[in-house]
């Protein structure tokens, strides 16, 4: 490995494999918050001299090249959890370890983070693992959700006047 590594800018990336809930499955430990990165050919082999865990994922045509990928573990349970922020036409919106899974299933415009390297050494074997450090994700909003944004977030008025019915009168099945 090269000395001391520095945490990597990526911008209008393309993420994939997207477990930010933890989910189990058959390639994910329960608890274990991940997704992979798609990087450029060139830096790919850069970071790849540096030590760290690239991998390639097979074309499914022939005449494809293989596309280059790097996990990157998002870990909030330590000295620094990452900061990830959501964005949508209201604005910015902070994420935590409780509302970040939103982003396993959102449409994804655009996405800037920064990687952060951790070198590690065990029985002889050296390498270097990818831990987000930050995030911004683009989402992409349909018509309607546009249409919608000014609506506030409060109970509607056909909601509210039913709970308001519903205490006076108590249960049906009461008397």
């Amino acid at each position: 490995m090269a000395g001391r590594l520095q945490p990597v800018v990526m911008e209008g990336r393309r993420i994939l494999f997207r477990n930010f809930a933890g989910a189990e499955g058959r390639f994910n430990a329960k608890g274990n918050r991940n997704f992979n990165v798609v990087l450029e050919p060139e830096e790919a082999e850069a970071m790849l001299q540096d030590g760290w865990n690239v991998k390639y994922l097979q074309p499914r045509e022939e005449e494809d090249q293989p596309l280059p990928r790097l996990e990157v573990t998002v870990k909030f349970d330590g000295k620094r959890p990452p900061n990830v922020i959501l964005i949508t036409m209201r604005g910015k919106t902070k994420l935590d370890d409780e509302t970040v899974a939103v982003l396993d299933w959102a449409e994804i415009e655009n996405v800037d983070l920064i990687v952060r390297p951790y070198e590690w050494e065990v029985n002889g074997k050296t390498g270097v693992k990818a831990y987000l450090k930050s995030i911004y994700v683009t989402i992409r909003e349909d018509e309607l959700e546009r249409k919608y944004m000014d609506v506030a977030d409060a109970p509607d008025s056909a909601a509210s006047a039913m709970m308001a019915a519903d205490e006076d009168s108590g249960p049906p099945w009461k008397e």
